[in-house]
């Protein structure tokens, strides 16, 4: 099936590639020069024929040549280069000894942007706040991914779960899934179809081929439709025609850390072009040591840390939990012995000591990152461009949010194509997700634990840690011990027949569990799920000064799971999004006033249609139109994940289900008086939950954004966004069928703590009744003392108001710090020295998701890049650093502390 989508789609892009006209130019070779004012070449610099995909960049010597058509009369090149202001220089005719001299901007002001509007703008004028991040600075990033350097940036959070595995929010509600925020990469989304994932930069661009990215905060529904809820997400990759050459980078350091990454990318005559690029990485991975008692939504008698009845750990995975009572006397049978609990321990809850994740995990204990990313663009004219391409990845590390899992050679291969214009584009793609080894090392500890002692045997684990504890417990009190000495006699006598992590019944148990995928038998996580999609735009140029954009995607799910995570026992589940756009866009008064205004419908499979506009309006002053204030309104949306919607998964504690059918009848852990179940009084906890809807936000927003000076730039936004139908997760006591539970089967269900049968502790998603609020800001300030010296900070405050949050039942999840901020140092010395430098500091906070809530403490890190550059080489030798000083560094409640990698690397590029 796979095969045939491919072969589709190649054959459509066969096709098109046939009906464009072909170029009909009349070559003229011209070449120049690009210099800074002191006369210096500047190797890297762009220069692009306006108006086509014609373009090229200099060598190392500045130098460049290219082919433009003057059959039409003048041409104009656009020459640009990072830290320096643009130059167009007009040609009438063929012109070898061109001489463009640049101006350096070391304040990044005059970048061009195009993801706030979908169309090319000065970052100055953008309507929303919005950042974007250089190749240069991308490459001087001294983390082992990527996305994790954007957390020096205003305004941005990263969560960590392992060294690979990272999510992105902007203004609050983070989470491990970055389900508030859209990933895209060259405007195609990423994201795992089965785990709705953006897994870290797993899935996204190696460095060496990373043009720029750029982060919008806040609702971009109107252009981005559904999750663009709080912000978005985007890799843009180098253009084979301009950036040319071979790029090798390898880095080696503490932890095993071994990255080598290599880019190629040539033209073969006027039309054609290719690239390949791919990436490798390999470390000793974070993993999680956390073992203070479990919080969770579900967890309602957990034992206290050092308690001789055992307790649940965050970071222990097995710590099966059994509540004596006198249901559990047993008569002789056969050769099973007579058991009779002692009194005592009635209603008293005693937990196994489960294994360590580093246990468990084992020799999966590496991260893991390969991509293979081949493309081939050909340019259909001068202005219009075909691009076909691959994305091969695969990955390993660890993810959290119902459980602990370990991703294990995680994979997704994704086709895509577009084919684009001066003033439009059509694109589309598959991928498809695959789990591969990945398993849960929650079901992983449990299930080793419920094992027989032996194959055949009768007898369990469980059964005999808890018969040993009571059979000691009773001995102990016997010889005249105290209850708290015979709790302490049957815990160590009990805890001395858990397994062995060094048996080789371990080893047997742990890789049979492993690879079984079985539904209450094995922690074996191997979804298969497809994505395809499409979307198209088109530009309608209204005069000078209007513009008009309309655009449409369509976008389907095909989800599988065999029943492991999804209700998809015999068939796969498949939902679909669809829908359409428009921005009018008006400047005025001598193009100083930019109004615009968009809109989107958006239709889907379970959800009523969805409308989201934006409003915004942008005022520059200044003799360069330097100070730009805006402010703008926007709603958006975001669907519930397809995990919110089609789940069902045992977790053991609770089972979670997804929420789209009739919605739910059961009882409140917790009523409106702050009372807990007990099972008495059961009128006064009765609960109803509403099938699942849209979760929509309104957001207003002002900002200013302004070169100050030629050295300083600084950058102004607050916020206020107003949530409605909020999604989060709801726990309680109801039928797996969604019907309310009978005063009888409640009296069952409480026999096994609600964790077996049809009546269980339940957790499903669903829209709170009450409006959520937030507010925010951010300030950003650049000032370039000297080529030598740049000094960078910034600032984030992000506020949940909760006064009016009734339900204490809900969880919202904000997962933000109050207050953040970053102070950072580069410059370029010695005219081959590059170097950065960046302290970051967050407050803590509470941390929640349905593993584990619980609060962080305040976290920061150093991080350091140096790079030195031999031009007659074409090579930089570079070391770099995250979090030097090993401070704490743990970003996710339940995650792992973020320790120092310190690396030696060197990359060689050769036009």
């Amino acid at each position: 099936m796979r095969k045939i989508y491919r072969l589709q789609f190649l054959f459509i892009f066969l096709f098109l590639l046939t009906i464009f006209p072909t170029m009909a130019q009349q070559a003229a070779q011209v070449s120049g020069t690009v210099q800074n004012s002191a006369g210096e070449p500047i190797p890297g610099a762009t220069i692009f024929i306006r108006g086509t995909f014609i373009g090229t960049s200099t060598d190392r010597d500045g130098k460049f040549s290219l082919k433009p058509d003057f059959t039409e009369g003048p041409v104009v090149l656009s020459v640009s280069f990072v830290g320096y202001e643009s130059r167009e220089v007009t040609l009438a005719q063929a012109d070898n000894a061109i001489l463009v001299q640049l101006k350096i901007n070391p304040t990044l002001t005059n970048e061009v942007i195009a993801s706030a509007s979908r169309v090319e703008e000065g970052i100055l004028q953008a309507p929303v706040t919005v950042e974007k991040v250089t190749a240069q600075q991308v490459l001087s990033m001294p983390t082992p991914d990527v996305q994790v350097g954007l957390t020096h940036y205003k305004g941005i959070d990263v969560n960590s779960t392992s060294m690979l595995m990272n999510s992105l929010s902007t203004r609050g509600f983070n989470s491990a899934k970055s389900e508030r925020l859209i990933q895209l990469t060259d405007y195609f989304d990423t994201q795992s179809p089965s785990l709705n994932v953006n897994a870290g930069n797993i899935t996204g661009l190696p460095e060496l081929d990373i043009e720029s990215i750029e982060i919008i905060h806040g609702p971009a529904s109107a252009l981005y439709g559904a999750n663009a809820f709080n912000g978005v997400l985007l890799l843009n990759s180098k253009d084979p025609f301009v950036s040319e050459g071979l790029s090798v980078r390898v880095r080696g350091g503490e932890r095993s850390f071994l990255d080598g990454q290599i880019r190629y990318a040539r033209k073969i005559g006027d039309r054609f072009a290719f690239k390949i690029t791919g990436a490798y990485l390999t470390a000793n991975d974070w993993l999680a040591s956390n073992y203070a008692p479990t919080s969770t939504a579900v967890e309602r008698d957990n034992n206290p840390e050092g308690s001789l009845l055992g307790y649940d750990a965050v970071n222990r995975y097995g710590d099966v939990k059994n509540t004596y009572s006198p249901a559990q006397n047993r008569a002789a049978s056969g050769n099973i012995p007579a058991y009779t609990v002692n009194p005592e321990l009635y209603g008293k809850s005693v937990f196994m000591p489960g294994f360590e994740e580093k246990i468990l995990v084992g020799n999966d204990n590496k991260a893991k990152a390969l991509k293979v990313q081949p493309s081939l663009s050909y340019l259909l004219t001068s202005s219009i461009k075909m691009t076909v391409g691959a994305n091969i990845n695969r990955g390993t590390a660890s993810y959290q949010s119902s459980s602990r899992y370990r991703f294990n050679n995680l994979g997704t291969n994704q086709l895509h194509g577009e084919i684009k214009g001066e003033r439009w584009f059509l694109r589309g793609q598959t991928i498809q997700d695959y789990g591969n080894d990945s398993y849960d090392l929650g079901f992983l500890g449990a299930f080793i634990q419920t094992s027989p002692v032996a194959d055949g045997a009768a007898t369990r684990y469980v059964d005999q840690y808890f018969g040993t504890y009571n059979v000691a417990y009773t001995a102990a009190r016997n010889a005249g011990a105290t209850a708290e000495q015979a709790q302490a006699t049957a815990k160590a006598k009990a805890d001395q027949v858990q397994l062995d992590p060094n048996s080789a019944r371990f080893q047997q148990l742990r890789s049979q569990i492993i690879q079984d995928a079985t539904p209450g038998k094995g922690a074996r996580l191997n979804p298969s799920s497809l994505l395809n999609e499409g979307n198209a735009q088109y530009n309608f140029k209204l005069g000078e000064t209007a513009d008009l954009i309309v655009g449409g995607a369509y976008r389907k799910f095909r989800l599988g799971s065999n029943g492991n995570i999804y209700s998809d026992d015999n068939e796969r589940i498949q939902n679909h999004e669809i829908g359409g756009y428009a921005q009018f866009t008006k400047k005025l008064l001598d193009e100083r006033l930019k109004l615009a205004l968009a809109g989107r419908l958006d239709e889907f499979k379970n959800f009523d249609a969805a409308f989201s506009p934006r409003a915004s309006v942008v005022y520059s002053a200044g003799d360069k139109k330097q100070h730009n204030f805006r402010a703008s309104f926007g709603q958006a949306f975001r669907s519930p994940t397809q995990l919110d919607q089609y789940i069902r998964l045992d977790v053991g504690r609770a089972l979670l289900l997804g929420n789209v059918d009739n919605g739910f009848q059961g009882y409140s852990l917790v009523n409106a008086q702050g009372q807990r179940f007990t099972g008495a009084n059961l009128p006064a906890f009765e609960t109803t939950i509403n099938p699942l809807k849209l979760e929509r936000l309104s957001t207003y927003e002002l900002g200013y954004k302004a070169a100050v000076t030629e050295k300083l730039a600084l950058d102004i936004n607050y916020y206020q966004s107003y949530y409605n139908d909020f999604i989060g997760a709801t726990t309680f006591i109801g039928n797996r069928d969604g019907s309310r539970p009978t005063g009888a089967q409640i009296q069952g269900g409480a026999a096994s703590g609600f964790q077996s049968g049809d009546t269980r502790v339940l957790q499903v998603w669903t829209n709170a009744n009450q409006e959520v609020r937030t507010k925010g800001g951010a300030v950003g300030i650049t000032y370039s003392f000297m080529p030598e010296f740049n000094l960078a900070a910034n600032y984030s405050l992000n506020i949940l108001d909760q006064s009016n949050i009734q339900d204490q039942a809900f969880q919202t999840y904000f997962n933000t710090p109050k207050h953040k901020y970053n102070v950072g140092a580069n410059g370029t010395a010695l005219t081959r020295l590059t170097y950065s430098v960046n302290y970051r500091w967050a407050q803590g906070h509470e941390y929640g998701l349905p593993f584990a809530v619980g609060q962080l403490a305040d976290y920061s890190a150093v991080d350091a890049f140096v790079g030195y550059n031999f031009p007659s080489l074409g090579s930089t030798l570079q070391a770099g650093a995250s979090n030097l000083f090993n401070a704490n560094n743990i970003q996710v409640y339940g995650g792992p502390q973020v320790g120092r990698l310190v690396y030696l690397g060197l990359q060689i590029d050769v036009k």
